[in-house]
């Protein structure tokens, strides 16, 4: 029976069991799902922080008129505080120094002259009462929630938990895949090829797919068509792998041998096949031990569609990634759509004068055309037809 994709997604997400956990170096957590809170270790920012080169001075001497300061000392960032021993006093201070005491203002390099050892002010030099100063906590208090749990942890992530004081965090462990490509017809690029032959591609463009984002414990293997191999290598795989994500032997031919194998391993097949084109027969499954097994058709574009549509959003929230909202753009022209199926359109997109961003439709011709894939930024999904969508028609965008 075929389900929706909605459904599909819904089923996956509700039988993919959830990635453990594991405490890792911070340099090694970049693309990572944070499995934590992060609390502030101190007051953001701890003191009040100078935010510009320049001078410091006592606000009410400038406002009754004193105009040349003389140069007390040098207040350098990571130093302990000095203090303005007189109102006529300046002390030079660095972006990012604590403003010294009995200072209340930070007067800009562009707005003074010096000479003979102080500092003139410009006509023009603004005083204003702790001007270019950022005050302890302004940006948030010690012991408040930085970064939570859910998070995806990228550079500026990375950058607050280092500034909360922490070496090593709790993420989300990479878990083992095995990518299984099926067919006697793959024959690996650089290898001699017959006429009857073809490259086998789709694991490449799954491995880099699961790279992208950030997984790195990746195996590849590439089985024949035959029942008894098929079994052998399936039920090894298993006893090794977490995730494995077979490409070709789903559908309903007679060397389409994939589902057979995996119910004869022991696995429960949540389902088989989704009202989607193209990826129809689509498998999904898992094993005795909780492995999660998917069963993708054997054509690239299908290969590529699904595993963005399905496996990636299914694998970020066994990592118990925030769910994000769903990006959604708009047609900038008709699609039709002549099938009871969800259509899987590539597109590229595209601003107009206005900066809005379109999706472009870029249909490929059949579902092993990968070469028209080449320069489109990813898929939207379009509802069953049959049906004509108009331009302006906004759905769902998954990027490659």
């Amino acid at each position: 029976m075929l389900i929706s994709p909605q459904a599909a997604d819904e089923a996956i997400r509700r039988h993919m069991p959830q990635l453990s956990t594991e405490l890792r170096p911070l340099s090694q957590c970049v693309g990572r799902i944070l499995r934590q809170d992060v609390h502030a270790e101190r007051d953001n920012p701890p003191f009040d922080r100078v935010c510009m080169d320049g001078v410091a001075i006592k606000r009410a001497a400038a406002e009754q008129g004193v105009r040349r300061f003389t140069i007390q000392a040098i207040q350098a960032a990571g130093s302990a505080p000095l203090t303005l021993e007189r109102e006529d006093f300046a002390i030079e201070v660095m972006t990012g120094a604590m403003l010294p005491h009995n200072t209340d203002v930070v007067v800009p390099l562009e707005e003074y002259s010096v000479g003979d050892g102080a500092v003139l002010l410009s006509e023009n030099a603004k005083i204003a009462h702790y001007r270019n100063v950022q005050h302890q906590g302004q940006d948030g208090p010690s012991g408040a929630v930085v970064l939570q749990s859910g998070a995806l942890l990228g550079a500026p992530e990375i950058a607050v938990a280092a500034s909360a004081g922490l070496s090593r965090l709790q993420v989300s462990a990479d878990p083992a895949f095995m990518i299984i490509s099926t067919g006697d017809e793959l024959v690996e690029p650089g290898e001699p090829i017959a006429e009857h032959q073809v490259r086998s591609s789709n694991a490449y463009g799954m491995i880099a797919t699961l790279r992208a984002r950030g997984f790195q414990r990746i195996g590849s293997d590439h089985i024949v068509d035959d029942g008894a191999k098929l079994n052998e290598r399936l039920a090894l795989h298993l006893a090794t792998h977490d995730v494995l994500i077979l490409s070709g032997g789903v559908s309903m031919g007679k060397f389409d041998l994939v589902p057979k194998a995996l119910r004869d391993l022991g696995l429960r097949e949540i389902f088989h096949r989704v009202a989607q084109r193209p990826g129809k027969p689509m498998w999904f499954g898992i094993g005795p031990e909780g492995q999660a097994v998917f069963g993708l058709p054997g054509n690239p574009v299908s290969t590529l569609v699904c595993i963005n549509r399905y496996i990636i959003p299914a694998l970020n929230a066994a990592a118990g990634a925030t769910r994000i909202s769903q990006e959604r753009l708009p047609l900038s022209a008709p699609v039709s759509c002549e099938m009871p199926l969800a259509l899987f359109m590539p597109v590229k997109t595209v601003p107009d004068e206005w900066g809005r961003i379109w999706a472009k439709p870029r249909p490929t011709n059949t579902s092993g055309d990968y070469i028209s894939l080449i320069g489109t930024d990813g898929f939207i999904e379009l509802p069953a037809g049959p049906n004509t969508f108009p331009k302006e028609f906004v759905a769902n965008m998954f990027r490659w």
